[in-house]
Parts: structure tokens; sequence; C-alpha cells
């Protein structure tokens, strides 16, 4: 039996601080899609694919806690449904009779050229003015073609010396309302946000079409390009059980659904490995709606988080309506986005041990592409060595993404490196074996070649950059 739940003909949500109710579109129909059509056309688009940041909006979400805050999110990968409820906020909402602190920081830097980008650079400096995280990763997300950085980074500078106790801030001290299932049927679409597990098993019995959607980062790209059609979407949002960290003495349970700023905060110095990936993982607009379990569950060998789970010895976490079970993340994938999972489970978590006491650990991840934060990986790696006391390797994964049509180990390597010296021959001979370990994919991002000499200098690095 399903848990209280609303049905509902219409979505409704706070756009600008207004009430607003929508039942002509589809449940599938893109926030960017609806801003523009229903006049706001001040969010813009631009590549359509969450690269850009033209079309950012902002939104008021809690994190696992229960804390407000202002997120930037890109409105072109966004279902509309996936708004319900919440309170929504574009460039046309935050000036009122004068100009929001940062727009007027915008135009006293002259940080506005051809105009294009500027909505989306103030919602993200918007974001980060009222978490107090404005910096340049608020606005690494955001593309300026007329390479105007110097003048929109002396604005962000500019405003992130003022404080504001507006009616912005006010906003994030209410209450959080209490979460209930809702289902929503619009268009011939159905769109249902469970909250918990036990209603998502309900939701896939019944309909046995339906699609899991979590933070739609890689989903949404099927709905902005029209690639795709949902009939029926089932998100993982707001299920709780996918919302908790749990931890024992021996290893860390992150919840599949937490989104990778929130990760990025709470578990902030825990492992170094992951640390280093996620900033460079993706911008701060795809890393406030991008979750664990969404990264697993597309099972792209490109996926970012994957060679760092390969590298912790992580195992997925999976449950259907009758039993949980867990699979080593190194057994999970079985061929170019196949896995083990089946199709009535759901991804619940992740669990990763905890490193022997006594030893040593050297971690760290790489990520090589065109774009530092804002492009998909040539080849992503993830390397964690333990040392004993006696400078000897006891424990060696190396794991890369990019590769392979899946995400990958060197197994090779891994074996030849145990019980060596952490040394500049042992690393040398080890790049020897990475050489020959892969038969690299060659395609337009990456010759074969190069991507091999990619898997092999990317360990070196890591000998020579992270000091015992």
């Amino acid at each position: 039996m399903l848990n209280y739940y609303m049905q509902k003909q219409a979505i409704s949500f706070e756009l600008n601080g207004k009430k607003e109710t929508v039942d002509n579109v589809s449940a599938t129909t893109t926030v960017l899609e609806y801003l523009r059509s229903s006049g706001k056309t001040g969010t813009k688009e631009g590549c359509g694919d969450g690269d850009c940041g033209a079309c950012t909006i902002a939104l008021i979400n809690e994190d696992i806690d229960g804390n407000k805050s202002y997120q930037a999110m890109n409105s072109c990968l966004m279902p509309i449904a996936a708004i319900d409820g919440k309170q929504v906020f574009t460039v046309e909402g935050i000036a009122n009779k004068t100009l929001h602190p940062v727009q007027q920081a915008m135009v006293d830097s002259g940080g506005s050229q051809c105009g294009y980008c500027t909505p989306g650079f103030i919602m993200s400096m918007f974001a980060g003015h009222y978490s107090d995280q404005l910096s340049d990763e608020s606005i690494e997300g955001n593309l300026c073609r007329c390479t105007g950085y110097v003048a929109i980074r002396k604005a962000a500078k500019t405003i992130t010396k003022a404080k504001s106790n507006d009616k912005f801030a006010k906003k994030l001290k209410t209450k959080p309302k209490a979460n209930k299932s809702i289902e929503l049927a619009l268009k011939g679409h159905r769109y249902f946000s469970p909250i918990s597990l036990n209603d998502v098993f309900i939701y896939q019995a019944k309909y046995k079409n339906a699609v899991l959607i979590a933070g739609a980062t890689d989903l949404g790209l099927d709905l902005s390009n029209k690639r795709r059609d949902f009939p029926v979407l089932i998100s993982l949002e707001n299920v709780a059980e996918l919302k908790q960290i749990n931890e024992s003495s021996e290893s860390l349970e992150i919840g599949a659904a937490i989104s990778l700023s929130q990760i990025e905060h709470k578990l902030a110095g825990r492992f170094d490995v992951l640390d280093t990936m996620l900033k460079f993982f993706a911008a701060r607009q795809i890393k406030n709606r991008a979750t664990i379990g969404g990264n697993i569950g597309t099972a792209s060998p490109i996926g970012d988080l994957l060679p760092v789970f390969l590298a912790l010895d992580a195992a997925v976490n999976l449950q259907n309506a009758n039993q949980k079970r867990a699979v080593l993340l190194a057994e999970y994938f079985t061929g170019y986005r196949q896995t083990k999972k089946e199709a009535d489970e759901v991804i619940i978590s992740v669990t990763i041990p905890k490193k022997e006491a006594g030893l040593k650990r050297l971690s760290h991840s790489y990520k090589i592409a065109k774009r530092g934060t804002d492009d998909i990986s040539i080849v992503a790696a993830s390397f964690v060595i333990d040392l004993n006391k006696e400078n000897k390797i006891t424990h060696a994964r190396l794991a890369y993404g990019g590769v392979a049509a899946i995400p990958i180990r060197a197994i090779a390597a891994e074996k030849y490196l145990l019980n060596k010296s952490w040394s500049k021959k042992t690393i040398l001979k080890a790049k020897e074996i990475l050489l020959n370990e892969f038969t690299p994919l060659d395609d337009l991002r990456a010759s074969a070649s190069y991507r091999n000499s990619i898997v092999a200098n990317l360990f070196e690095k890591f000998f020579v950059e992270v000091k015992l």
C-alpha cells in the first residue's frame, strides 16, 4: 500500500515569488522550454546539454539535514515535473525597484558584453551569494563566448564582500514542508515522486515501462534533445532511504540519491580520491543535481565517479521488493552500459570499506578533458596505494574510465606492484605494463595511442605529486 500521496493533474510551484500552476504541458517538458514559452526569456537557451550555463536558474533546496539553500541548476535538463512544490527564481525575479546586488556588481564591472550569457552568470552568482560560497567555482559552469571573464570574476569578487538580509535570505529561514508522494498525470505522461522505497517498488510493479530518474543530468539530455519519449518516470529525488549517510567502524555507506554537491561538502577530507574527482567532475549546476546512483545507473564507461569507487573497492547495494544484495563494483559491469542490476531493483547506496589500520594510504584522482570541469572525460583515473612501515606496497588499485567499454582496473599493473617498494624504479616498470594493459577506444575525443600514453603517464604523475 502506498504511503500518503497526492494525485494531481497540474504542476504547482512558486516562480519568482508568485504561485504558478501548469496543466497544459507534458510532465517531461523541460523547465527551460516552459520558461521561454511563458515569456521568461531572460533564461537563455545555449547548448541544451548542460554545458554552457546560459539557462541557469536558482531553486531553494534542502540538504539531507533539512537546511535550505539556493542552488543554481541547468533548466535545460530538468523536466518541469521536477520543480513541483519548489521555489524557483529566474533573472527576471531577483530585481525589484533596483537591481539586485549581483546585477549591480556586473554592471559596475562591465561584465556584460553581448549579454547572452549574462543572465546565467547572474543566477549562478545569486545562488553563491546566499550560500556564502561565491567564487570561481560558483560560475565555472557558465561560459562567456566574448571572453569577458576578467570583468565577470571582478564582479563576483565584489559581491563576495557584501552580506544580505533581504527577502531572499529570509526565504531560507522558513520551515520546510512535510514531503508526500506525488502522482502527476499530464499530456499523456505520468511522473511519480514517491517518498519511500516501498512506494517505488509499487510503482515499478504497476508500470513495467517506467524509467527511474534522479538528477536527470544524463537522462535530461534525451529530454532536451527529444531523443526519447518517457511515458512514465519514477523520481527517486525524495526517497528518504536513499538520502542517508551511515558509518560503522568498518565502512561508510552513501545514499544513492544524495547530490554530489552535498557529498562534496559532507565528506570533504574523508577520501582524497573522491575529493579530487568531485572537484573536476562537473560544474556546480550539474553537481547540484547529479547523484551517485545516477552515475552508476547510467553504466557509462566515462562516468567519472566509477573509477573512484573501483579504486576504493566499493560495493553497490541493490534492492527490490523482496530482498537487498550487494555487488562489488569490480564485478558489477558486464558490458557496455550493461550491469548485474535486475529490472526490478533500485540502486540504494554505495558502501566504501575503510582502510586497514597501520597502513599509510596514498590516493588521488585525475580527469583529462578538453575543458576542466565542463566536459566529458578523455581519460579518468583514480589511484589508491597502501604502504606498510617498510614503504612496501600492500594494496594497489589503479582504476580508469574512458579506456574500455566498461570502467576498469589495471589488474596486471596492480599485481606487479604488490610487495614492491614505492620507488621510481617500480613506477617506471608499472608504466611499461600499463602501456600494454588496455586497448583503448579510438574516437573523436582522442586516439587510442594518446589514451594509452595518458593511462601510463597519469600513474607517474601520481607518484611525483602525491607525497609520502
